[in-house]
């Protein structure tokens, strides 16, 4: 099947799905009457999203332009996409829910997603780009073994993929739910087929450009109900906080530390959690390639900083503004429960969308809750084929097959992992519902920071790093990440339902991290096998093409493009024959 027939086809199926629930059950904002402005902008404005997206790739070209010559696009549009990628539906609703409950905790979420940032900017960027590599395994397996780094990669990336997915879920299906009057494991079951069929049939689409149209309309929705709640309060912030505790039930404490994480060493433990996961995050390192040069990575990545910091601070501006507009509105809480923050309709999550609807209406609600479906549904694809491709790129084509894969057989592989993920974060999604969604991302942080992160920081800094170091420690941080967690308060008690957490913390990274550092650092310094002499006799060698680039850079990019982009080969394949 051609790419257009793909796209159309995904454009119909689409469509004609989301239209289906539209005639399946009532909606939420009309005690019955379903709100049928807002359904419509929802419907025009996600068919525009897909639409401008399918344009926008063809104009470009972005199977053969966009990736000919090491990638033509500039630091400025890269940034941009970086940031579409990395805000997602679920730091939207998850941050403003956030606030909304918990007033000042939500300030955590909000800047600690930022503040990784920097050190990704100082510590990552360049290097990324100069080794020529584009995942986690990639790089950290530049001179060690390949094959332990690709099975420990295997495990991490798929255990961060899944809470990212869970996340995005959750926001799908309370958005559908709360628009469309829908049953909450109906809506997740529906989003969850709508994921796998676009990343089947449209997956090849979430390229950069999917994710700079998302940021700009994110980035404009969200500066408008920021603005919106900064007019009506005469821009002063200070009327607005006052004014806030005067309606929330935690009155003066809602600008104290404390309220959703009670213990302070969790609140410690989310902070470095998320300032070291962004380097770890398997969706983000593969950026780097669209751009020429280093010196445009780096750009990048101060672009994004930019944006992304831009984003959480409104963040909190929206997430107060909720408090101060929807908090007891009768209009957006469920009649018969007298609890201020249980009493909003579809839940905390949609706290940001019942402010939109106070904004602007009918029309602006569709139209956020379109920018929101169509970033989630970007989001899920990129996270989806992360996954997909930690399987049949780092574990069939380069445990399985050492580096020489049948194509067609990778692919298929990457297709039947793409519907397994769809099926798990159905199952997943309906089982986490009423957790909050920037929680559930903060968890993947936390194993990103565990996993990945040591191993990345320390495979380019430390010389006397060898492969049994990596696995132990990489493995030692991911089990003691993934054990606290399921053992916490979130997941053993609210989830599992047991009466009492094993662990009384949710957020691992104060104690994975050291853990994995330490594992790291005495197994290498102990191991002194014929591996371990030879990982370190290529450090220099490493570090000096991190610094200045070197040869292989296009090789790297051209693998890339085999296994994330097949149809740019079958293009350029094209191209010869006729040439």
């Amino acid at each position: 099947m051609k790419s257009s027939s793909k796209t159309w086809l995904t454009f119909i199926l689409l469509g004609l799905s989301l239209f289906s629930i539209s005639f399946a059950a009532d909606s939420a904002f009309g005690d019955g009457e379903k709100n049928w402005t807002a359904i419509s902008m929802f419907f025009v404005f996600v068919l525009a999203t897909l639409y401008i997206t399918y344009w926008a790739a063809n104009k470009t070209k972005s199977a053969s332009d966009f990736y000919t010559a090491g990638g033509g696009i500039s630091g400025f549009q890269n940034g941009l996409a970086i940031a579409g990628d990395y805000l997602s539906s679920a730091s939207f609703l998850g941050i403003t829910a956030m606030v909304f409950a918990s007033g000042y905790d939500g300030l955590i979420y909000s800047f600690g997603f930022f503040i990784g940032w920097p050190v990704f900017l100082f510590l990552m960027a360049e290097r990324f780009r100069n080794l020529g590599r584009f995942t986690f395994a990639d790089v950290t397996s530049f001179r060690l073994q390949q094959t332990p780094i690709r099975i420990l990669a295997v495990f991490s990336t798929m255990a961060i993929v899944l809470l990212y997915l869970i996340a995005q879920m959750v926001a799908a299906g309370k958005l559908i739910e709360m628009l469309f009057g829908f049953h909450y494991n109906v809506a997740v079951f529906i989003v969850g087929i709508l994921m796998v069929v676009y990343v089947i049939f449209g997956g090849m689409l979430a390229t950069t450009w999917v994710q700079m149209i998302k940021a700009v309309l994110i980035l404009f929705g969200a500066t408008l109900m920021a603005a919106y709640v900064l007019f009506k309060v005469g821009f002063n912030v200070e009327i607005l906080f006052s004014e806030s505790t005067k309606i929330h039930p935690l009155g003066e404490k809602l600008m104290s530390p404390g309220n959703a994480l009670k213990n302070p060493i969790d609140s410690i433990s989310l902070g470095i959690g998320l300032m070291f996961g962004t380097a770890g995050l398997p969706h983000i390192l593969m950026r780097f390639f669209t751009v020429k040069d280093a010196k445009e990575a780096r750009r990048s990545v101060l672009y994004a900083a930019s944006f992304i910091g831009y984003f959480y601070l409104l963040m909190f501006i929206v997430g107060f503004g909720v408090i101060f507009f929807v908090m007891g509105n009768p209009d957006y809480t469920i009649a018969g429960i007298t609890d201020l923050l249980k009493n909003l309709r579809g839940g905390d999550n949609m706290a940001a969308v019942h402010l939109a609807h106070v904004v602007g209406g009918d029309v602006f609600l569709g139209f956020m809750s379109a920018v929101t479906f169509a970033t989630l549904v970007a989001v899920v694809a990129g996270l989806t084929l992360s996954g997909a491709s930690a399987i049949s790129h780092d574990f069939y084509a380069n445990v399985i097959k050492k580096g020489n894969p049948v194509m067609k057989t990778e692919l298929t592989i990457s297709r039947f992992t793409t519907i397994v993920l769809g099926v798990l974060s159905i199952y997943l999604g309906i089982l986490f519902e009423h957790q909050n969604v920037a929680f559930l991302v903060g968890l993947a942080f936390s194993i990103g920071a565990s996993a990945n992160f040591p191993l990345l920081f320390l495979s380019m800094y430390w010389s006397k790093l060898t492969t049994r170091g990596a696995v132990l420690g990489g493995a030692a941080g991911f089990i003691v990440a993934v054990t606290i967690i399921t053992l916490g308060p979130a997941v053993w008690v609210q989830v599992l339902g047991h009466d009492e957490a094993i662990v009384p913390l949710n957020n691992p990274a104060i104690f994975s991290i050291p853990i994995a550092f330490i594992v790291t650092f005495v197994v290498s310094i102990m191991d002194n096998s014929k591996a371990a002499q030879e990982a370190r006799a290529k450090f220099e060698a490493q570090y000096v093409r991190s610094q200045v680039g070197g040869e292989g850079i296009s090789e790297a990019i051209q693998q890339y493009r085999q296994v994330n982009h097949p149809e740019f080969m079958d293009e350029q394949k094209a191209k010869k024959v006729t040439e």
